[in-house]
C-alpha cells in the first residue's frame, strides 16, 4: 500500500533563510527517518513542499527588502500578497471582519484579533523586567524601552532622541511648525490630536475626569489630579519668600513671579507682558476678536470662559455664593464679596481729598464729583 505523506509528518532541513538561494524540496520523515525526495513523493507531499518553499520565500522577502506586490490604486508596495489585499479594503471600504461582541467591524483579522481584547482583557504579552502585562505585542516593545534605555528615533534637526516614533513626529513639528489638526468650532489649528481633543471641550463643555471624593468633573485629568489634593491635604511645593504650600509645581511657579515680577509672556501686537501664559493667550483675544465661547442658550459668544459661566447663570437662575451671616444668594462672587462689607463695615475706597471713605467704588466715584464739580449729566430738554 503506498504511503500517504502530509505536513504534520515532514520537517523542513533547516538552512540560514538569509544566505540559502537554494531550492527547498528536500524533506525528512519524522516517522521512519528516511529522506523523501521531490522524485519520491506523491502529488499530495508534493503539492504540500511546494507550499513550504512559498512560504520561505515571502519569509525572505523579510531580509531582502523585495516587494514584488504592487497596489494599482495607489502605488504602494507590499512584501507579502496577504498584506496587499489587506491594504486594498482602504481604498474599496471593505471589512469582512466583525466582532461578535460588539459588532464593530475591521478590514484586517489581526486588527479584530487585537480589538477583542478590549472584551477578554487578554494580556498575552509579559515584561520580563516589572511583569507589566499588554494587550499588544508592539506596546511591550515601546514599553521595555523604559528599562533599555533605548532611544531609536532620532531629529534630524536638533538630534533629541525618542523611544517613539509618534513622539519624534510629534517633535518635529517644533522645528517645521506644522498644525495639522484644526477645531472645526472656531478654526484653530494644532500640531498634537490630544491638544485638539482637550480643546475641544471648551465647545462641547464634556467633561470626563470625576473626582471619587465629591463627585466634581473636570475637563483635564491634570485638573483632576490637583482637586484630589484638596481632599488629601497635598502639597508638596512650598515658596521660600513666603513660605506658601502648592498642590502643584506650576502653581509655586507662577506664585513666585508676584515676588520676582517676572513676566515672560508678551503681546506681539501692543507688547503688554505678563506673568501667565494663560492671561496672555486670553488678552490676545482683544487685537484677534476671537470669542471660543458660546452660550448654548442665546448664542451671545465670548473670549474667556469664566464671563461665560457667570453669562449662563442669567439663564438658569443659579446663585452658587452665599453670604454666611444673612444667608442671602448671589450669581457672582464679586456681588457677594460687596454684600459681606454691609456685615463687616470695611470701607475700602478713600477720598483723596477729604478722607472720606465707601464700601463701594461707584460710590467713591459719585462723591468725588463734589469735589472736581463735575456734571457728566444733562437735561435733553432743557441742558440743565
Amino acid at each position: 500500500m503506498r504511503k500517504q505523506w502530509s505536513l504534520k509528518n515532514v520537517s523542513v532541513r533547516l538552512v540560514d533563510c538569509r544566505k540559502t538561494s537554494e531550492k527547498v524540496d528536500s524533506f525528512k520523515c519524522l516517522l521512519s527517518g528516511s529522506g523523501v525526495s521531490s522524485g519520491e513523493a506523491d502529488q499530495n507531499l508534493d503539492n504540500e513542499k511546494k507550499t513550504i518553499s512559498k512560504l520561505l520565500k515571502k519569509h525572505q522577502h523579510r531580509h531582502t527588502g523585495e516587494k514584488p506586490y504592487g497596489c494599482a490604486q495607489c502605488g504602494k508596495r507590499f512584501a507579502q500578497s496577504g498584506t496587499l489585499a489587506a491594504h486594498k479594503r482602504i481604498h474599496t471600504g471593505e471589512k469582512p471582519y466583525g466582532c461578535d461582541q460588539c459588532g464593530k467591524r475591521f478590514a484586517a483579522s489581526g486588527a479584530l484579533i487585537k480589538h477583542q481584547r478590549i472584551h477578554t482583557q487578554e494580556k498575552p504579552y509579559g515584561c520580563d523586567q516589572c511583569g507589566k502585562r499588554f494587550a499588544h505585542l508592539g506596546h511591550l516593545v515601546t514599553h521595555q524601552r523604559i528599562h533599555t534605555g533605548e532611544k531609536p528615533y532620532g531629529c534630524d534637526q536638533c538630534g533629541k532622541r525618542f523611544a517613539r516614533s509618534g513622539t519624534l513626529v510629534r517633535h518635529e513639528r517644533i522645528h517645521t511648525g506644522e498644525k495639522p489638526y484644526g477645531c472645526d468650532q472656531c478654526g484653530k489649528r494644532f500640531a498634537d490630536s490630544g491638544a485638539l481633543i482637550k480643546h475641544q471641550r471648551i465647545h462641547t463643555g464634556e467633561k470626563p475626569y470625576g473626582c471619587d471624593q465629591c463627585g466634581k468633573l473636570f475637563a483635564y485629568s491634570g485638573t483632576l489630579v490637583s482637586h484630589q489634593r484638596i481632599h488629601t491635604g497635598e502639597n508638596h511645593y512650598g515658596c521660600d519668600q513666603c513660605g506658601k504650600r502648592f498642590a502643584r509645581l506650576e502653581h509655586l511657579v507662577k506664585h513666585q513671579r508676584i515676588h520676582t515680577g517676572e513676566k515672560p509672556y508678551g503681546c506681539d501686537q501692543c507688547g503688554r507682558i505678563f506673568a501667565c501664559l494663560r492671561n496672555l493667550v486670553t488678552h490676545q483675544r482683544i487685537h484677534t476678536g476671537e470669542k471660543p465661547y458660546g452660550c448654548d442658550q442665546c448664542g451671545k459668544r465670548f473670549a474667556r470662559s469664566g464671563t461665560l459661566v457667570r453669562h449662563e447663570r442669567i439663564h438658569t437662575g443659579q446663585k452658587p455664593f452665599g453670604c454666611d451671616q444673612c444667608g442671602k444668594k448671589f450669581a457672582q462672587l464679586g456681588t457677594l464679596v460687596t454684600h459681606q462689607r454691609i456685615h463687616t463695615g470695611e470701607k475700602p475706597y478713600g477720598c483723596d481729598q477729604c478722607g472720606k471713605r465707601f464700601a463701594l467704588s461707584r460710590h467713591l466715584v459719585r462723591h468725588e464729583k463734589i469735589h472736581t464739580g463735575e456734571k457728566p449729566y444733562g437735561c435733553d430738554q432743557c441742558g440743565k
